[in-house]
């Protein structure tokens, strides 16, 4: 393994060489099937020019009213800043942080920490902070959840299409835009950016002598593959310098703290109302299924479905899942433990989707904001059920699938079969 850089599944620890590919091709791991890594038909250039695009679309999305509203001759014009503005206003700092976070701060990051590694990469000249800035990145695209801002302002639309003359602005089709954009960005990961550097020769590769015992693990950040003293003992990584161990420690300890902290958080989520509407009339209070029937009572079955799903099938599922991904005496064999990876990947995926309530409840906030007529003021269970959304996030960031295989593999050694890695 000598004639190509070495790379470790992220699920399973199996080693291989990143071969070149053809454009648009994908490689996937021979052990669990889990994504390897792609081949863009997308040159450095293009990456450039997309990343750029939406830095300015990012300036549109969040500049100009994403709707006016009108009722009784008052105007009213929403936007995201003003949304998390009005809401700190309220008196929930912890929502409007939280939200800001997740919908501008982080999207923001992510946007500018690809663009500055890219233009590094092409300048081929990597700055003295690159892994610090790579760290950061990685962190930042868990956490960014434009697309499900944009899911949430159509729920928010729909809400209101009874209630109040409804005229879109410059800012919805900014952000249709970008969710689209930082979805196919979401492909220039830490990792990516870390290989294309390899690939220019900027960085170091992955050396290591497989005739030794030492065990060989892959750093979670940059991907490089190398050894450690022992199982036991942690280290810096010798190219990005964050904290290297064998597997992610204290796993079973971490991820169920997490979970139990969930549940404990979900019943609030769940059991009080995510908002208040005022109105001249009348002064209500919802929960999240409460929204789900209000939604199919206006005929958006689809958009109803669309939130049940996100807040209450979606949450449900993270937390089971992980439930069984940590009870480990049950699962038996390869094919058992390829469907664990496919649970884990299904668990990573939605992760994030739970946020949906959360952002509608914000922008509801801003764009029904009519002093002494009508406005909506976020309940308790907006705080809670984000707190469950980050509490299943880092549950799921805590569990390590690579120990599920290294059962699998103990096994077959055990039984005289021949290990793969």
């Amino acid at each position: 393994m000598a004639d190509h850089p070495l790379i470790a599944c992220q699920h399973c620890a199996t080693l291989h060489e990143r071969v070149p590919l053809a454009p648009g091709s994908l490689a996937t791991c021979v052990r669990c099937g889990y994504a390897l890594y792609r081949v863009s038909a997308v040159s450095l250039n293009g990456w450039i020019a997309l990343v750029v695009g939406a830095i300015l679309v990012f300036a549109i999305a969040n500049y100009f009213p994403i709707v006016t509203l009108s009722i009784g001759g008052l105007q009213t014009r929403a936007s995201l800043p003003g949304a998390l503005y009005l809401t700190w206003q309220q008196g929930d700092q912890m929502l409007a942080v939280m939200t800001g976070l997740f919908s501008f701060w982080f999207p923001l990051t992510q946007l500018l920490f690809v663009l500055w590694a890219l233009l590094a990469i092409r300048a081929r000249r990597l700055p003295d902070d690159f892994s610090y800035g790579m760290r950061l990145l990685g962190h930042a695209m868990h956490w960014s959840m434009v697309p499900v801002l944009m899911l949430g302002i159509l729920v928010s639309l729909v809400k209101f299409a009874g209630m109040a003359k409804v005229q879109l602005g410059p800012g919805i089709w900014a952000f249709v835009v970008l969710a689209f954009l930082l979805t196919g960005l979401s492909r220039m990961t830490a990792r990516r950016l870390w290989g294309l550097a390899e690939d220019e020769g900027l960085v170091q590769r992955a050396s290591i002598d497989t005739n030794q015992s030492a065990p060989v693990t892959s750093c979670l950040a940059c991907g490089l593959v190398q050894q450690l003293p022992d199982h036991e003992h942690s280290m810096p990584c010798q190219r990005c310098g964050e904290r290297l161990h064998y597997r992610k420690p204290d796993q079973t300890s971490r991820v169920w703290a997490l979970l139990l902290a969930a549940w404990i958080a979900y019943i609030p989520a769940n059991v009080l109302p995510v908002m208040q509407i005022r109105t001249a009339a009348s002064d209500s209070k919802h929960t999240i299924l409460g929204g789900v029937i209000e939604l199919w009572g206006y005929g958006s079955w689809d958009l109803a479905l669309i939130v049940f799903i996100a807040s209450i099938v979606v949450p449900m599922t993270k937390l089971l899942a992980l439930m069984v991904l940590m009870s480990r005496r049950s699962w038996r064999g390869p094919v058992i433990q390829r469907q664990r990876t496919r649970m884990y990947e299904l668990v990573e995926f939605i992760g994030q989707w739970s946020m949906l309530d959360v952002f509608v409840v914000i922008l509801m906030g801003a764009m029904l904001d009519f002093p002494g007529i009508s406005r909506v003021i976020p309940g308790p269970a907006a705080v809670s059920f984000g707190v469950v959304v980050i509490l299943t996030m880092l549950a799921a960031m805590s569990y390590d699938p690579r120990s599920g295989w290294d059962k699998q593999r103990e096994e077959d050694d055990g039984s005289g079969q021949a290990s793969t890695s």
